[in-house]
This record gives C-alpha cells, structure tokens and sequence, in this order.
C-alpha cells in the first residue's frame, strides 16, 4: 500500500476522474489509464485499484464529501483536476513530489526496453504467454495466433516470432545448443526467471490483466 508520504487528499480527485470515465466505475487494474496515472503519481496499479474500490463504496468520510462536489458534475471535476495540476507542478518533476522519495518500481516494466525501443517488458511477458499455448513449429508468424497477438501489441508479426525464438534458448525442456546472438536474450532471460518457472495458470492470469493496457 501506498505510504502516508505517498498518498494525499488531492489524489482522491485525480482518481475519481478515472472512476468517472465511461463506462462509469472500477477500471481493469492494468487498463491504459490506469497505468498512465500509476505511473505520473509513482504509485503502483494495485495500490490505485484498491482505492478505486474505496471510492466504489463512499468508504471514507473524506471520498463521501468528494462525491457529493463532484459525483455528478464531471465538468466540475475536471476544472478542479486541472487547477490541482497546474498548481502542484504535475508531472513536472517539482514541487508535486518535493520531499516524496522516488524509487521507480512498475514504471520500468511499461518503458522501451534499452534493447529494443519497439517492445517492453509487459510485451514480453505477454509474448511469454503465448509462448507456452504454442508449439515451436507453430511460432511463426502465420499462425493466427501470432498474428492476432501482432496487432494488439502494434508490432510486426515477425517481432513477435523473434521473441519466442529467443524464449526457446531460456526454455530448458528444449535443451537448445545453438547460441543466439540476439540483443533480446537478455530482458527475455529476465522475464523467463521471473515468469517461465512458475505456475503457467499465474502467468496467464496476469497476461490477461496486461493485456487491458493494449485494449
């Protein structure tokens, strides 16, 4: 959970803007706009998402009295966000996180990766996914799987491929002994000794919670 230091008062109204959205109430934890401001207010999606649930059921006295200025009047809403904004320096660096101790944690697993500006560390663990419904003879980019994965992520197809090409040498059941000299091998490592040693149901659940971010 996020500290007292993390969290104040006014991140009720950046949050509630979000609770607001159409379709009105609790967004997937790793929707786009979830994570956008995960990632400005250096709070996790877990941290936030739990909170949109406190907002869902008016649990405080202090989101009670929010709802009440703004529940209904979004216009309204919106005019007070952006006065906090530009008074708080959101986003800037500034005086919005003066004293806060900044530690990035998530945020990385959303950034280009240093290896290839086109994938990111989510994407990977996506890809990952994928990896294990598929067969290596069926890890080409004609497979509808691949392909459908593709336009998700907006990235070519063949990239998709290239991914699970490296995931096999991380694979150990595969036992492969030819050397790749991808510059993927490894943030792909990474993810395999994160991801690829676990439980697959763990991975396909979290994979699908990724997957709101590209939806």
């Amino acid at each position: 959970m996020a500290n007292k230091q993390q969290w104040q008062d006014d991140y009720w109204l950046l949050l509630m803007q979000v609770y607001l959205r159409k379709p009105v109430g609790i967004k997937p934890m790793y929707s786009r706009e979830m994570v956008e401001l995960s990632m400005e207010l250096h709070i996790a999606p877990q941290v936030l998402h739990e909170r949109l649930g406190d907002i869902a059921q008016l649990r405080t006295p202090r989101i009670e009295r929010i709802w009440n200025t703004y529940g209904q009047n979004p216009r309204r809403l919106s005019r007070a966000v952006s006065l906090l904004r530009q008074m708080k320096g959101f986003n800037s660096g500034g005086e919005f996180y003066e004293g806060v101790e900044m530690q990035e944690t998530f945020e990385c697993n959303f950034r280009p990766l240093a290896e290839d500006e086109h994938l990111t560390p989510v994407m990977l663990i996506i890809i990952l996914d994928l990896y294990f419904r598929l067969t290596p003879i069926t890890m080409v980019s004609g497979t509808p799987e691949v392909q459908e994965l593709a336009r998700m992520l907006h990235i070519p197809s063949a990239l998709v491929v290239e991914v699970m090409e490296v995931f096999q040498h991380c694979d150990p059941y595969l036992n492969r002994h030819d050397v790749t000299f991808s510059q993927l091998l490894l943030p792909c490592q990474r993810t395999w000794q994160k991801y690829g040693n676990g439980d697959i149901r763990q991975l396909a659940d979290f994979a699908e919670q990724l997957k709101a971010y590209y939806q």
